[in-house]
């Protein structure tokens, strides 16, 4: 089959340039790439098509077409022009997205794929908007929903305008709605994400998360040639800085890998450290910030949105008293992430990620698949993951019950890094993931639906209105 995964924020390029530094470019574009890299070595074709962008301060993105070398010609990275050449953040994209998918139809013309997989809210309405100019069928896999971030941000009738402008909430949701109307399958990483997710009373009459037709679990993966106990040549070479220390260290270490966004909650680990002097003479802690060595000297280096996640991260290691317990180090690769995943586990430490909420957890099992015992949120996709009792789960508003948490890791580091590892190896590979996207994508092919008529404009402001009214 020709699959094409719709993402219009666009960051793909060989080099994984900025992967996962930028609040953009985050883990739902690692599960794309693997997906498309595992179906095409299952025989498939695919194309990732996403925004080109022509700027001086993101180069890696201008050329068209770009491939990467492992998947030779079967994998495509197609850029296409959409909104300028500039860089665009994700909120800014709305109005250029129908003048994005004229240039994916003007670019197939008569050689259209087989079938969309569509990524994200506004991939789910530009895979729509194809659909109905086209007829070809989709599949929609969320990553997280409109809904759920307006909720933790506490969305209010007093902040709904600002909040407006800065997330336009009434196009997302609207987009998740029609997406997930038009869909011929909902792809989610756990049931606890369908039952959660899209029972929300925003997206009520959009779906029935009873229909069991509409929905397929399909967990993503780990890529194991990176993510692996076995060191590789990245080891060797970091062998003599940070790594080296981590292994020696007199206490193991807690490592915390997120990007800089408020729902990640590192500061939480920063509070549990604070808060129980028995985590402080157990363990030291680990902060991976991409970009930057030293954070209290460079802080001011980083974008406004990064600033106000760490300046707090900063103020309470002071506060706590917490500065010769703490480490930072600037992880420039995911081969660099695995090589101090591996080091940290040698060290007898743990993984924490103590998000508000996780959709599913790619990181936890990333980190287990390199040896680390993990502790990760209750809430959203971990509770699934670990429910055979290979990783602790905690409350992630509760810094008492993090510390505990990690506490019980530390204590049970051998034996719960093992059974992590072995739960990775039976469940979470991509390859596996690749396979149940193309059974699913195999069905929807066989299901052809003729083009519909222009759909409405994005606007989902009085749905939003009620349930803050009703909240």
């Amino acid at each position: 089959m020709h699959v094409i995964f719709l993402n219009p924020q666009g960051n793909f390029d060989p080099a994984d340039s900025h992967l996962t530094e930028h609040s953009d470019f985050g883990g739902q574009l690692v599960y794309v790439k693997e997906v498309a890299q595992a179906m095409t070595a299952a025989g498939h074709r695919a194309d990732i098509v996403t925004r080109q962008i022509d700027d001086p301060a993101w180069p890696e993105f201008a050329a068209p077409l770009d491939h990467y070398a492992e998947s030779g010609d079967a994998l495509r990275i197609v850029r296409l022009p959409c909104g300028g050449p500039l860089f665009l953040a994700k909120e800014q994209l709305w109005d250029h997205l129908p003048e994005f998918i004229d240039n994916v139809i003007a670019f197939y013309g008569d050689a259209m794929p087989d079938f969309a997989t569509a990524h994200y809210a506004d991939g789910g309405y530009c895979a729509a908007l194809l659909e109905c100019a086209t007829g070809i069928g989709f599949t929609f896999t969320g990553h997280s929903l409109g809904a759920q971030k307006l909720d933790k941000l506490g969305m209010s009738q007093a902040n709904a305008a600002d909040m407006e402008a800065r997330y336009r909430f009434s196009r997302r949701i609207a987009a998740e709605r029609l997406a997930m109307g038009r869909a011929f399958r909902i792809i989610t990483s756990t049931e606890q994400e369908r039952r959660e997710q899209y029972s929300h009373p925003l997206y009520a009459h959009a779906v029935n998360v009873d229909d069991p037709a509409k929905f397929s679990v399909i967990p993503p993966g780990v890529n194991t040639q990176i993510f692996t106990t076995d060191p590789g040549n990245i080891d060797r070479s970091l062998a003599t800085d940070l790594l080296s220390e981590i292994i020696s260290a007199a206490r193991p270490m807690v490592v915390v890998s997120n990007r800089l966004d408020e729902k990640k909650n590192t500061i939480g680990v920063v509070e549990a450290f604070g808060t129980s002097k028995l985590l402080r003479q157990r363990a030291d802690l680990l902060l991976c910030v991409r970009g930057i060595d030293d954070p209290f000297a460079d802080v001011g280096r980083l974008d406004l949105g990064e600033r106000r996640v760490l300046e707090p991260i900063l103020a309470a290691i002071e506060q706590h008293g917490l500065r010769e317990s703490v480490r930072f180090l600037n992880i420039p690769s995911q081969r660099a992430l695995a090589a101090t995943y591996r080091a940290v586990a040698m060290g007898g430490g743990v993984f924490a990620l103590t998000a508000f909420y996780e959709p599913f957890g790619l990181a936890p099992i990333e980190a287990a698949a390199c040896g680390l015992a993990c502790v990760a949120t209750v809430n959203g996709g971990p509770s699934e993951i670990f429910s055979d009792g290979s990783g602790i789960l905690v409350d992630p508003t509760d810094p008492t019950n993090i510390a505990q948490g990690l506490l019980t890791a530390l204590d049970g580091q051998a034996d719960l890094s093992q059974r992590a590892r072995e739960r990775v190896r039976t469940t979470y590979t991509w390859d596996m993931t690749a396979e149940r996207y193309a059974t699913v994508i195999e069905e929807g092919v066989a299901y052809t639906r003729s083009p519909a008529a222009e759909i409405p404009p994005l606007d989902s402001t009085d749905l939003i209105r009620q349930h803050l009214l009703q909240s």
